[in-house]
């Protein structure tokens, strides 16, 4: 029985001790729910951990003033550097605008600023635009005559010795009263220089015209008996006679087909890339090089119209040109339609033209007379 009871005993020891086992080991098992503090403390620690880290962050601010007294005088630096950057603006703006203003400042060589100018064009290329240009002036004007009156080639060359440096219409509002009075070479070679001179006087440079005529009228009587020579090297003897004058003789009096090269001849054939000379010589060589003999006075007359009429020297009405696509110089006047209208001048604008007595076919096309002088 003792032994039972001691055995018991024992077992109750051991009970006791696998209960208390047991109670540590669910107390063991408890301590997952009584952790729920425990759980706190992550929670602790990140806010440690926030804590922590907010000591950097202010141990990091109280450096990041230095960089903000830094950033702040980069900010006063930098309105410097924007300013230099402002100062230094305007220099590509300058390289932008200047060559628009050399276009403007170089009348001499338009061409070089259009950007129609034809570089490098070919000889065939350049054959072909002139001519296109030429009928393309031939529709525009084609009752299109010399704008000197004249009856007979005697008439011719003296009005056109007459009109240097000045209008074909004060030359023609001037001649019918020197023709009344010296109607023949010989009547103009014996005439009183003082006479002549006073009729003369209404174009300019009188003086020295009235040598030129009446020293031309005693070389046609003393050299040709009275007549106007139709060829070129006798013409160009005659005193104030030069290649110009001979052309416009020789073309419109004899049919005999030459270039005139006059200020307004010179001007357009430059402006259309014809030639770069400058000697009327050079250029009546080259212009004349690049169509065929038989239409060089017709020619002469539509440049010379054109250049009178809408390619002025000062403001050429490029808006109302009917070559304008064939122009390397076009944009030099004015483009604007309107005011390009308002520029024209003689029939273009609806005004008279230089001739007192034209060509009926330039009455049929519209045309009007000019008025005599002192018609107002």
């Amino acid at each position: 029985m003792g032994e039972q009871i001691s055995d018991g005993g024992r077992k109750t020891a051991k009970a006791a001790k696998t209960a208390a086992a047991g109670g540590s080991a669910s107390a063991k098992k408890a301590a997952p729910a009584r952790k729920t503090p425990a759980r706190k403390t992550p929670a602790k620690k990140a806010t440690a951990k926030k804590a922590t880290a907010k000591e950097p962050a202010a141990k990091k601010a109280a450096p990041a003033r230095e960089p903000a007294a830094k950033k702040a005088s980069a900010r006063k630096a930098a309105p410097a550097k924007s300013s230099a950057a402002l100062k230094k603006a305007p220099a590509p703006r300058k390289q932008v605008v200047a060559p628009k203003k050399a276009t403007a400042s170089v009348p001499a060589a338009p061409a070089k600023t259009v950007a129609a100018h034809p570089q490098g064009e070919s000889r065939t290329a350049l054959v072909r635009r002139a001519r296109r240009i030429n009928r393309e002036l031939a529709e525009v004007y084609p009752y299109a005559h010399p704008e000197l009156d004249f009856e007979n080639p005697f008439q011719l060359v003296v009005a056109t010795v007459l009109s240097a440096q000045t209008t074909d219409l004060r030359v023609n509002q001037t001649t019918p009263a020197l023709f009344a009075k010296y109607p023949t070479p010989e009547d103009l070679a014996a005439a009183d220089p003082e006479e002549v001179e006073e009729i003369l006087r209404p174009t300019g440079f009188f003086r020295a015209k009235t040598k030129s005529v009446i020293g031309l009228s005693k070389a046609l009587v003393e050299q040709f008996g009275g007549e106007v020579p139709g060829r070129l090297e006798d013409l160009v003897k005659l005193p104030g006679v030069g290649r110009k004058t001979a052309f416009v003789v020789l073309g419109n009096a004899f049919g005999r087909p030459g270039i005139t090269v006059d200020t307004h001849f010179q001007r357009l054939v430059r402006r259309w890339k014809w030639t770069d000379e400058t000697d009327p010589d050079k250029i009546e060589a080259a212009v004349g090089a690049l169509f065929p003999k038989s239409d060089w006075t017709d020619l002469s007359h539509h440049v010379i119209w054109h250049g009178r009429r809408i390619c002025h020297a000062r403001k050429p009405a490029c808006g109302a040109c009917p070559i304008a696509p064939l122009c390397p110089a076009y944009g030099e006047g004015e483009t604007d339609p309107e005011k390009a209208e308002k520029l024209l001048k003689y029939e273009k604008a609806g005004r008279p033209g230089q001739r007192l007595k034209p060509p009926q076919a330039y009455l049929d096309a519209g045309g009007r007379a000019a008025p005599p002088l002192g018609a107002g």
